[in-house]
């Protein structure tokens, strides 16, 4: 393993994205299983992963550990661990199939966009919809994999998954937006930079 790979492979930014991946089949299993326990286990963990993806950044920018391995594996965490979860919120009900397939259709897009942008020497950053999107979907699948209502007092019970279906209705259509003006983006920096005389 060359020496450069593997710094940036065990610098803690990239330990942290890493951990982010490792978290995802543990949430997968237990929602496989879904009970109030086993929702809750895994409610908890997401919230773990979903912090990762706030200090990673923050500690590789700090330390100046900015790496192309970590800049590969930070967009893959977040969509493996995104992705995972919708899955199994489908498969057990609690979320309708083409919430699933639209999110993870523009993930899909917006990928496959920037390494085609990247090949034409333009560089899409996460602009402020992509992370509002990011923060939506995070406060919108948290409750729905704890699912199971909580009890408050003796008589109420806080309808967790009302809330996050609610939520989740926003992250789409940010989601939605955010991937067009990716695209808007891209056609406008394109356009631009192939004009005549530049």
């Amino acid at each position: 393993m060359p020496n450069k790979f593997k710094r940036a492979l065990f610098n803690l930014p990239n330990q942290l994205t890493l951990s982010r991946m490792f978290l995802a089949p543990v949430i997968i299993a237990l929602l496989y299983f879904p009970s109030f326990w086993t929702c809750l286990c895994a409610g908890f963990l997401f919230i773990v992963a979903a912090f990762t993806d706030l200090f990673d950044g923050y500690l590789a920018r700090k330390g100046n550990q900015i790496t192309s391995l970590g800049k590969f594996l930070d967009p893959l965490a977040d969509k493996v661990l995104i992705s995972s979860v919708l899955i199994m919120l489908v498969q057990n009900g609690w979320v309708e199939a083409w919430i699933a397939i639209v999110i993870i259709c523009r993930d899909v897009m917006v990928s496959g966009l920037r390494a085609v942008a990247a090949d034409e020497g333009v560089v899409i950053a996460a602009d402020k919809y992509g992370k509002a999107k990011t923060v939506l979907q995070i406060l919108a699948l948290t409750p729905l994999i704890w699912h199971y209502g909580w009890r408050i007092g003796s008589d109420f019970i806080l309808p967790v998954h009302d809330i996050g279906i609610f939520t989740l209705y926003m992250a789409l259509i940010l989601t939605v937006v955010s991937g067009v003006n990716y695209f808007l983006s891209f056609w406008r920096t394109w356009k631009n930079s192939s004009s005549p005389g530049r």
